[in-house]
């Protein structure tokens, strides 16, 4: 019976597709008398599955409410402009699309989530090719299911974080595409919650104020080659399980609580073929179990991994440790995860059988590491040469370093971690 069902309701949807089809009609809407010279004006005169065609020029519009299937295209890029009054396009209703527009100017407030483009429990809704310029959130996807968010531009004004909202905000929805976006200027470049099943790839999200990319209660989901440049905070994943990151780029996220990536109960998940670079600590971790660390490299970070005492039954396998402050930093004098066959520029064994693989194991926990995770302010004596004698010492007479935090099979080189298929 449920399979009938489905089948049912797919042969409905394809129906109404094809119904829209052979009957929908165009509308133009023109500043230069050729047309309706409002976007308001033509949305009282569409038929579901219409289409309404926006001519180059500015229109001066606000809360314009969506409630029919459309499909609304901009010629030459048509200015949306709402003015600071608040919220522009209201959408609640499937089966809508929304190209080549630029929507700004929607006003910034700290109580209500004004958007450029706001969707509230529907399906089906395409936002592709539009330019977002100083909206409080640029997109908020609310209970919206089988979305795609596209080739957008989106860039933010706020005069501080208390007003400033989020790029692509998605919330409690299943199954969306944000693809090909840039976003900058936000409080967060791409925010996630309570979201299933969806993908994030191919954006980039820089300059933002907190995270590039924020997600919070989230299962099932991935995010694949993005580019996370320069934010306020780095990238946080908390409380949510099966995550896949994969082919991401994390670069110069710096500052006293910024991290590349911030990993914060997170459970059976997977973070591959990703790129770390000049981080003040390009991951951190806390809560965190049966993640599996692999094929990444890690370059110039201050810490490449924090792992805290919380953290159980993690794999660190098969990446390049290059050029960082800390390779490992821990607060607990246990390890519960594995470390195995990763390079580290810092080893110093040697190979007598040549097979590429170290002949005595690699702790890549310094002593000050260790002091410096439960005493912050030792930080000061960093490059001091007590410190360099402490790690002598431990090196001899092993002592504060967990026992178990140790790779048994360090590579002599690094590893080619480019992911297959990049031609790099």
């Amino acid at each position: 019976m449920v399979k009938i069902r489905k089948t049912v309701l797919a042969v409905a949807f394809l129906l109404t597709l094809f119904s829209f089809h052979i009957e929908a009609k165009q509308i133009l809407v023109s500043k230069n008398g050729n047309g309706i010279s409002s976007l308001k004006t033509a949305l009282t005169k569409v038929s579901a599955g219409d289409t309404i065609i926006i001519s180059e020029g500015i229109y001066p519009e606000h809360g314009i409410l969506i409630h029919i299937p459309v499909t609304i295209i901009g010629k030459n890029f048509p200015v949306i402009d709402g003015e600071a009054k608040g919220q522009i396009f209201y959408i609640d209703t499937s089966l809508v699309t929304i190209t080549g527009l630029i929507i700004q100017n929607t006003g910034f407030s700290s109580m209500d989530d004004v958007a450029g483009i706001r969707t509230q429990h529907v399906s089906h809704i395409t936002i592709s090719g539009n330019k977002f310029l100083n909206c409080c959130y640029a997109i908020f996807l609310a209970a919206s299911n089988h979305c795609i968010i596209q080739n957008n531009f989106i860039k933010g004004n706020p005069a501080n974080q208390q007003l400033a909202g989020n790029g692509i905000h998605c919330w409690q929805s299943i199954n969306c595409d944000i693809n090909h976006n840039e976003i900058t200027g936000q409080r967060d470049g791409i925010y996630f919650e309570f979201v299933q099943g969806s993908t994030i790839s191919d954006n980039h999200s820089y300059e933002n104020m907190r995270y590039g990319l924020h997600f919070m209660f989230n299962d099932n989901n991935r995010f694949v080659k993005n580019y996370f440049e320069n934010n306020g905070s780095g990238v946080a994943v908390m409380f949510s399980k099966n995550i896949t990151m994969l082919n991401n780029t994390y670069r110069d996220n710096w500052g006293a609580s910024a991290y590349g990536l911030l990993l914060k109960e997170i459970n059976d998940s997977y973070v591959l073929y990703n790129h770390f670079e000049k981080n003040t600590a390009a991951v951190y971790m806390e809560g965190c179990n049966r993640i599996v660390f692999s094929r990444n490299d890690f370059i110039q970070n201050g810490w490449a991994i924090r792992v805290q005492a919380s953290c159980m039954n993690n794999t660190i396998a098969f990446n390049n440790f290059s050029g960082n402050t800390f390779d490992i930093a821990t607060n607990g004098s246990l390890s519960l995860n594995i470390y195995s066959g990763n390079y580290w520029e810092q080893y110093e064994g040697y190979d007598l059988n040549k097979n590429g693989i170290g002949d005595i194991p690699f702790r890549p926990v310094s002593v000050f590491s260790m002091f410096s995770e439960n005493m912050p302010e030792s930080m000061v004596m960093m490059r001091s040469f007590c410190v360099t004698l402490l790690d002598k010492i431990e090196k001899v007479i092993p002592g504060v370093i967990p026992e178990d935090l140790i790779d048994n099979s360090p590579m002599m080189k690094k590893i080619n971690n480019a992911y297959p298929g990049s031609g790099t």
